[in-house]
């Protein structure tokens, strides 16, 4: 895609057709021909998953592998994803707080990464007409808006305080680049919107991307598997939405009808007992990222998702003799109830997995995984050992749609109703013996965030919830290295990134004195 010109956003290109043609002239092309935008479609769901994306093969950033990469930054950064602060652990940096600043390498991952992927989604936008009555086009501009939102979303996140804890129409969200103005941003640059303008973008991506799924669908138009957006899924993401903006009835209206259109079921008690989180097939899964055993990201061998994140196959965890092994938080550990089914998914504190097989735990045990170390995630294909890590990474699944709808419903003003369906969620599929005490909207909703913590683990959520529910970060007790023991107040200014320095040298509508505050290093606490 021309990295050294859209890797900073500010220089994006959304010629998708070449730059000697009208943008009519493309829509007449693309309208008599609807093949032709196949590839720019597919292209979008694979920018979530490439290695040297951001930089080079030669420059050795062996963490440079998309969204999940972000996803393991964000949980380092959280309370819940202990590792030790060593060389080997390439997501480090997140877990000491060093990596916000406008040079750090995490910034520019999370910038470039999500703007490279917008670029492609307007390559979409700028070609489809949005009055457009195919049905085939409506799903291509369907999935470029979707996938747009989400990516504005995380980015608006990351890069500015949460959205009900602001004015927003008052403080600076991230720069908006879509096909209306791209052109005159690959000269001009783009400011900063503010956060207003930047929600009301992601909503206005999402509403139109539902309606085209809609009409799509409707005629017929189906995804060919589960790395492509639905209408159910577009829904859920604007439950997402909702739920950071506080939206409760709006929330619960959207994650309800993911619940009920998008064809998944929550995995069951015995399905949640065993490792698994590596297909696209599970019955859960709404949205992931598909591999295929020829990518570049599978192919390096260890620079990918399952080789930094896996306990079960080759890669640093066990080629380090599990050194880097992922483990839990020691008191969120402590608080899932031995009945629960998700206890299973981590080591004990004798190293022993209760579920695993004995082939799985003669790997733990010979690797050195640590105890409490993650066994969540199954190998490729189930094969222990494998160093083929071609595993499938989730996006959404059906249970956060449950947990969405329980939160909303209770801060919507019917506590009673987000208990009967938290509880029914937790009895059902996780644990059979479980009960809430909670009444209040209040406590419903921290049992409900509890559940989200245990549900959604390494699945990239925590620390987005941190921000959401101004928690602040405390780590003392979790069993993290004492030079890692934090207890950083909420709205710390070291909680949000500074936008990379490569951006506001390139674009000329963002000075540095827009930049976010960088915040100070945060100082070990004593670990009580």
């Amino acid at each position: 895609m021309g990295l050294s010109v859209v890797a900073f956003s500010s220089c994006l290109d959304t010629e998708p057709l070449g730059d000697v043609v009208t943008s009519d002239q493309k829509s007449t092309a693309v309208e008599q021909n609807p093949e032709r935008l196949s590839a720019a479609v597919s292209a979008i769901t694979s920018n979530f998953y490439q290695y040297s994306a951001i930089w080079s093969e030669d420059d050795n950033q062996q963490n440079d592998f998309g969204y999940p990469a972000i996803m393991m930054i964000l949980d380092s950064r959280g309370t819940d994803m202990v590792c030790h602060n060593v060389g080997y652990n390439w997501f480090r940096q997140a877990l000491s707080y060093t990596d916000n600043r406008s040079t750090s390498a995490d910034t520019r991952e999370i910038w470039s990464t999500l703007y490279n992927q917008i670029y492609t989604c307007n390559a979409v936008t700028a070609t489809v007409d949005s009055a457009t009555t195919d049905a085939t086009l409506q799903y291509d501009l369907g999935q470029a808006l979707a996938v747009r939102a989400f990516d504005y979303f995380t980015l608006a996140q990351l890069y500015q305080k949460t959205y009900s804890q602001v004015d927003p129409a008052s403080v600076s969200g991230v720069p908006i680049i879509t096909e209306k103005n791209s052109n005159d941003v690959a000269t001009a640059g783009c400011p900063r919107g503010t956060l207003k303008q930047t929600y009301d973008q992601i909503l206005s991506d999402l509403d139109r991307a539902i309606d085209a799924l809609d009409k799509s669908e409707s005629n017929g138009v189906a995804r060919p598997d589960k790395r492509y957006v639905s209408s159910a899924v577009a829904h859920g993401l604007r439950a997402r939405v909702y739920l950071v903006m506080n939206k409760w009835s709006e929330a619960e209206k959207d994650a309800d009808y993911a619940i009920q259109n998008g064809g998944a079921t929550p995995k069951s008690v015995a399905e949640a007992s065993v490792p698994s989180f590596n297909s696209m097939s599970e019955n859960d899964w709404l949205w992931g990222i598909k591999t295929s055993e020829t990518d570049r990201a599978v192919t390096t061998g260890i620079c990918n998702f399952p080789s930094m994140m896996g306990s079960l196959s080759y890669g640093y965890v066990s080629g380090t003799g599990g050194v880097v092994s992922k483990r839990i938080n020691l008191k969120l550990y402590d608080k899932i109830s031995a009945t629960d089914a998700r206890k299973n998914w981590f080591l004990n504190g004798n190293g022993v997995g209760a579920t695993l097989t004995a082939e799985q735990q003669n790997y733990a045990t010979s690797n050195g995984l640590l105890p409490y170390t993650q066994v969540k995630y199954a190998p490729y294909k189930g094969s222990v050992g494998t160093s083929t890590n071609s595993s499938d990474i989730p996006l959404m699944r059906v249970e956060e749609m449950y947990l969405i709808k329980a939160e909303a419903q209770a801060m919507a003003g019917d506590p009673a109703a987000g208990a009967a369906t938290l509880t029914s969620f937790v009895r059902t599929y996780r644990d059979p013996e479980f009960t809430l005490s909670a009444t209040s909207a209040a406590d419903v909703q921290k049992a409900v965030y509890l559940q989200r913590r245990i549900e959604l683990w390494g699945e990239g959520f925590s620390y987005l919830d941190n921000l959401r529910l101004n928690t602040g970060i405390d780590r003392r007790g979790g069993g993290y290295d004492t030079n890692d023991v934090f207890n950083i107040p909420a709205g710390d200014p070291i909680l949000l990134f500074q936008i990379p320095e490569s951006e506001y040298e390139y674009n000329k509508q963002i000075t540095s004195a827009e930049q976010n505050t960088p915040g100070s290093v945060p100082t070990a606490v004593p670990d009580e």
